[in-house]
Order: C-alpha cells, then sequence, then structure tokens
C-alpha cells in the first residue's frame, strides 16, 4: 500500500508540474505576442489617440478615432484588435486571424486596406503569427467600433490624415 501511496502522489506532483510548465509556455507565447506587437508597431494604428499623439491605453488595440485617406481608393481607420465578439477580432478564429496577418485576406474574403503592412508580417513564421493571435486574445476586450471603410468619394465626418501620391518630378521617378 505504501508503494501504492507513493506512486499517486509522483503522479499527482508530475501532472502539477506538467500543468505549470505548460502555463509558462503559454505566457511564454503570449510574451513573445506582445514583444511582436509592439516591434511591429500595432499601436500606432489600431490605438484611440496615438496619431493624434495622446494614446488612450483604456482602450489599447481597441480601435482608432484617425482615418487614413489613400488617395483613390478611400478612408480606412485601424479596427478594434481586441477580443470583444462584436466590434473586435472575438468572433475570429486563431487560424483566420493568422491568414489576416500573413495574407492580407479577412475571414469575409475581403482583402485590408493596403496602410496595413501584412506584405511585411508575411514572413513572420506561423508560431510568431500564432504568439500575435493569443496575444491579442489574452487582451481585455474593448467595445469600440470604428467606422468605415470609405469609398474614394465618400468623405467621412472623422479626423483623417491622407496619403498624397508623389507628384511628376519633372520626369524624375520617386524614389522606391
Amino acid at each position: 500500500m505504501r508503494g501504492m501511496t507513493h506512486m499517486l502522489a509522483t503522479l499527482a506532483i508530475a501532472a502539477v508540474s506538467m500543468r505549470s510548465i505548460a502555463g509558462r509556455a503559454e505566457d511564454t507565447g503570449v510574451a513573445h505576442g506582445q514583444y511582436l506587437v509592439q516591434l511591429g508597431g500595432c499601436t500606432d494604428c489600431h490605438t484611440p489617440g496615438h496619431l493624434l499623439g495622446k494614446p488612450d491605453m483604456v482602450r489599447y488595440l481597441g480601435g482608432s478615432d484617425v482615418g487614413i485617406e489613400v488617395a483613390g481608393l478611400g478612408t480606412f481607420v485601424a479596427p478594434n484588435l481586441t477580443p470583444d465578439r462584436e466590434t473586435g477580432l472575438g468572433s475570429w478564429t486563431k487560424e483566420e486571424m493568422i491568414v489576416a496577418i500573413q495574407t492580407g485576406v479577412r475571414p469575409d474574403g475581403r482583402v485590408l486596406a493596403p496602410i496595413m503592412p501584412w506584405r511585411a508580417y508575411a514572413g513572420l513564421t506561423k508560431a510568431d503569427a500564432g504568439a500575435i493571435v493569443d496575444y491579442l486574445g489574452s487582451l481585455p476586450p474593448v467595445v469600440h467600433k470604428v467606422p468605415g471603410p470609405f469609398g474614394p468619394d465618400e468623405k467621412p465626418a472623422i479626423f483623417r490624415m491622407t496619403i498624397v501620391p508623389p507628384q511628376d518630378a519633372g520626369g524624375v521617378e520617386p524614389a522606391q
């Protein structure tokens, strides 16, 4: 009986240790995702107030309040990246988010605005993209529905920054 008690105790300790290791691995993945989100500059466009120099950290990654107008394409407002089911990414699967990050295609088939640097993120490993998604899922949900997107002929009643293409410089091609 004594051997059985010892074996059960050993198994219980092993189970607790495995849960602890799994928890630390998950925490490490979330921390890595946070690092990549910060490095990738996601907050620049996706946090209200950030583009105006006063980021609202209570609504961190909760969607912008400034539109980016791209000549000929329209005005785009960076969406809510928090796990809110109604106004954020809470109804997207992990795989749908990874696909959007790496290919620029949303679950509904729409291509993300050209200002979203998904082409740069296409080179992320699936593990890195997954860590970003895990981090976003760990955030508190923020209820904030951003307006738009708006077509090129629409002039939304929001503050917007306009990307202006270079003018013809006398036959000189702009640097690429």
